[in-house]
């Protein structure tokens, strides 16, 4: 599969998400969406990372941005995760791994000379249109969520 560019449709997904819902990237039809992909509920960079979302959750209200978070772990985790920070947002969980696949995230990775296969903390800024607005790759955490925010607010409002 090629990768996703700028300006591609947002590949479409539903999934189980925390408290026993379902989220899908329709219900955010007509809105701006941040789908961030985190490689672990509960582990030092996933956790700065989710709380700075967290953190900032009116900001992004203020700018009819919702955000999800989606990692491959189990329904029964986020709800720990959640529960654990307080999150204010769905924690979609990708088991299977196909959206991960479809957003380009699932990827050889290496650590300590050994190589596995696992998300590539990643963020995606999708327009009311359902197009991708922005992408940034191989995140790091510090000072993250303020480049996002700030890319959001610097996007053109929806004809």
């Amino acid at each position: 599969m090629s990768e996703l560019q700028v300006g591609n449709p947002a590949p479409d997904f539903s999934m189980p998400a925390d408290g026993g819902k379902t989220v899908s990237l329709s219900d955010f039809k007509g809105r701006k969406l941040v789908i961030y992909f985190y490689p672990k509920d509960d582990t030092l960079g996933c956790t700065t990372e989710s709380c700075g979302f967290r953190d900032q959750i009116k900001e992004f209200n203020k700018l009819n941005i919702g955000i999800v978070g989606i990692s491959r772990d189990s329904v029964k985790s986020h709800d720990k995760f959640r529960e654990k920070y307080d999150l204010n947002f769905p924690l979609g969980s990708d088991e299977d791994g196909k959206v991960c696949e479809a957003y380009g995230v699932w990827k050889e990775k290496s650590m300590m000379g050994k190589k596995y296969m696992g998300i590539e903390r990643s963020t995606f800024l999708i327009d009311e249109q359902g197009k991708i607005a922005r992408i940034w790759n191989s995140v790091k955490v510090n000072g993250h969520i303020d480049e996002v925010r700030e890319a959001a607010q610097d996007m053109p409002k929806a004809a």
